[in-house]
């Protein structure tokens, strides 16, 4: 009987360190801190196309969806629309910082454009002169 009890202490403490560490290591775990913190995180299943990544941001979460088809030699992704999940959350950011999402998403997809949705698409479409403090005045 005394064996048994043992046993089981023994697996208790198996599943315990078990589950610890499927918990650390948990993807969306890290999104939600970097989220939190305010830094970059890029979550994407790579083999899975129909599954939509997650970018997080300045404490911006971005989704982008990607869409198969054919280049010279392969099929890839080559087109990725993304959007922001909260647009009251781009406040305060500027049109280097969705240049720095773009340059990350072509990393990891190399062959694909990526498009935004709005409202960041006009933004970004906007003439860089249009940015100046006095606008069409210079």
């Amino acid at each position: 009987m005394m064996w048994l009890l043992r046993f089981l202490l023994f697996a208790l403490i198996i599943f315990l360190i078990y589950t610890t560490v499927r918990y650390l290591l948990n993807p969306k775990r890290k999104l939600e801190l970097a989220h939190e913190q305010k830094r970059y995180y890029f979550l994407d299943d790579q083999n899975n196309v129909r599954k939509n990544f997650l970018i997080t941001y300045k404490g911006v979460l971005f989704e982008g969806e990607k869409y198969l088809g054919t280049t010279d030699n392969a099929f890839e992704v080559i087109s990725i629309f993304v959007w922001p999940r909260s647009t009251s959350a781009l406040k305060g950011m500027v049109r280097e910082d969705f240049h720095f999402i773009e340059r990350k998403i072509t990393e990891q997809y190399p062959n694909a454009r990526v498009d935004w949705k709005s409202p960041i698409k006009e933004f970004m479409e906007k003439n860089h002169s249009s940015a100046t403090p006095f606008g069409d005045l210079i």
